[in-house]
């Protein structure tokens, strides 16, 4: 009776080895649902309809490219793996929101890009860990407001993108340890110059005109007059909350849209498995990038599947004799 205890453990054996080797697939250098360059310790993801990080990115990887994905939410520890990580890209995904401490173990990053996402707003701290942050990339979102101290720690900062979001104002000294800077991006924000908070802002760009490029462009949501250009008189009301809209909803009905959204957000038991192999959806049959595999991969694929079948019938051909 050991034959069969001999093939079930052959079995096992085989089973784990696949899912080990499956699991390297994701990052060669020829193939797989990452690409690599091993030379760099870059490792490319990019428009790989990815809804969740690879949790077996190599932890010497110093540039993380996951652009073009279908992310949107990420897990509190999603990189705290990766600590020798310099460049981390992240546009074009539709993230929401960021969880608090999600990049606390990034202390080497260069370069952060969070541009063309969905953010309203980012969490107290998120950034404080990133002292050698040289650029910031924040643009084309939805921010409403900024978090007071948001930007304290930055002391290295280079570049700040903040266009293109709904900013009304910024909080009291929120540029003041900016001491590296030389690019902010502010235009196309409807920038509230009724309210006395925007002072400050005018204020630190009359202060760095000339030092700081392309602070000029930005302009008052009402007439487009320049923030630069705006007066006492002009910014005499003492908003309340200058970051909220004072619209009223004509309607208190969800759309369907909506609701057809957050139903179809629902998650299923498939979860991890799609993760794994980077599905969109539940019903979303996988692209042909994200089933290659590398030719290498490929075989040895082939050899274990066929190991295993070699194993189950053996099982059974002494269960039979037996």
């Amino acid at each position: 009776m050991m034959g069969p205890v001999l093939a079930a453990c052959l079995l096992i054996i085989l089973s784990t080895a696949w899912i080990s080797q499956a699991n390297e697939a994701l990052c060669k250098k020829d193939g797989g649902v990452c690409s690599c360059n091993n030379n760099k310790n870059s490792v490319d993801c990019s428009s790989k309809r990815l809804t969740a990080i690879p949790s077996n990115i190599p932890a010497d990887t110093k540039k993380l490219v996951l652009n073009y994905n279908k992310l949107r939410e990420l897990e509190p520890t999603a990189f705290h793996r990766l600590t020798k990580l310099r460049l981390l890209y992240l546009n074009d995904n539709q993230l929401k929101s960021l969880p608090e401490g999600v990049f606390d173990k990034l202390t080497k990053l260069t370069r952060l890009d969070l541009d063309y996402n969905q953010l309203k707003r980012v969490p107290d701290g998120v950034f404080d860990k990133l002292t050698n942050l040289k650029e910031l990339w924040l643009q084309n979102n939805q921010l409403q407001s900024l978090p007071k101290g948001v930007f304290d720690k930055l002391t290295s900062l280079k570049e700040l993108s903040l266009s293109n979001n709904q900013l009304k104002s910024v909080p009291e000294e929120a540029f003041d340890s900016l001491v590296q800077i030389s690019e902010v991006q502010l235009y196309d924000n409807p920038w509230d110059c009724s309210c006395r908070d925007i002072l400050y802002l005018r204020n630190w760009i009359r202060e760095k005109q000339g030092n700081v490029s392309n602070i000029e462009a930005a302009e008052c949501a009402v007439d487009n007059k320049a923030v630069l250009d705006i007066t006492e008189k002009d910014a005499a009301s003492d908003c309340v909350s200058p970051n909220t809209t004072t619209a009223i909803p004509t309607s208190t009905t969800t759309p369907a849209s909506v609701i057809y959204d957050d139903i179809h957000e629902i998650k299923v038991p498939q979860e991890n498995f799609q993760k794994f192999l980077g599905y969109q959806e539940p019903d979303h049959l996988p692209t042909q990038p994200q089933c290659l595999m590398s030719i290498s991969g490929y075989l040895g694929l082939m050899m274990s599947l066929m190991l295993t079948s070699a194993a189950i019938l053996y099982v059974f051909h002494f269960l039979k004799k037996a």
